[in-house]
């Protein structure tokens, strides 16, 4: 069964005019109930997030301030939300979805976070919407519960994940691997084991051929036992930030290969939606419905 971690948390309130369309988290499960491609029960609602996992991937005095609420203005901003307790609470549920998800792919091949992707937070920062960093705490989950002994981060979000490279600099075990938009946001980059950086205006020929190249090699290179998947559909061409020139046939094209690679090499995944921000909030919904609709035809 495709286990799929959601909460109503998940849709938190931003102030009137902010950019980030939060309500996809609501709509994407809608979605997919609707129009018969899973049912209710598929939906699990992960508890919060532990403070003892936590420290396991975030220094403690950036924990700390995060949840009194302690972050200077210049923290703040850089993260790019108003800080509420909310704001943290519901960032504990989502990265203890993505840990759960990953449990549950060691099951069932295959698992899915309607959130997560929070790829810009550092060991010791956030930024760009990201608080923690959830692929990064489940890898190290993973790897302290002996459940996973090479793992591959394949991140696919139009933004470089400078905060998973950070995080697992110094770590052998897990192999980071961002393709992204070379001139997009974050200006300085992290180095992460492999960069793709490609220019603005890529298409989906240009997109697919490099992937298609790419994965099968780090399959054979790195050999992983689990893979965490960041499959952010900002890379459409409707996207106000993503700089690339993607259309949802490609966009799904790379869901699919990326799905079906695994399926074929039979390594467990976890998958993280990552961002979109396209004007419409129904394109972005029907690029993320996407991967859900693959994961069940794939693996189902």
């Amino acid at each position: 069964m495709l286990k799929i971690a959601y909460s109503p948390i998940y849709k938190y309130e931003l102030p009137s005019g902010h950019r980030f369309p939060m309500e996809k988290y609501e709509l994407i499960p809608e979605q997919l109930v609707y129009e018969g491609t899973v049912s209710e029960r598929n939906f699990f609602h992960p508890e919060a997030l532990s403070e003892e996992i936590i420290l396991f991937t975030h220094e403690a005095e950036y924990w700390h301030k995060l949840l009194h609420l302690q972050l200077s203005r210049k923290e703040a901003r850089a993260i790019g939300f108003p800080i509420s307790s909310r704001l943290v609470h519901r960032g504990r549920h989502i990265a203890q979805g993505t840990i759960d998800c990953a449990k549950f792919a060691l099951q069932y091949g295959v698992a899915m976070n309607v959130a997560g992707g929070t790829h810009h937070s550092f060991t010791y920062k956030g930024e760009g919407f990201c608080l923690l960093n959830d692929i990064g705490i489940a890898s190290n989950y993973l790897l302290r519960a002996g459940l996973a002994q090479k793992i591959l981060v394949v991140d696919l979000d139009v933004h470089q994940g400078n905060g998973t490279a950070q995080i697992f600099r110094n770590e052998a075990r897990v192999f980071t691997f961002s393709m992204h938009g070379a001139k997009n946001y974050p200006i300085r980059k992290e180095a992460s084991d492999l960069d793709i950086g490609l220019p603005d205006g890529t298409k989906d020929k240009a997109y697919l051929a490099q992937l298609y190249d790419t994965l099968p090699k780090l399959f054979d290179l790195v050999q992983p036992d689990f893979v965490f998947y960041l499959s952010g559909v900002d890379i459409l061409e409707s996207d106000k930030l993503g700089r690339l020139s993607v259309s949802m046939q490609g966009c799904k094209a790379r869901d699919r290969f990326v799905l079906e690679t695994c399926k074929a090499r039979k390594v467990p995944l976890a998958i993280s939606m990552g961002g979109g921000y396209s004007k419409r909030v129904a394109h972005i919904v029907e690029a993320h419905a996407n991967t859900f609709r693959l994961a069940q035809d794939i693996f189902f």
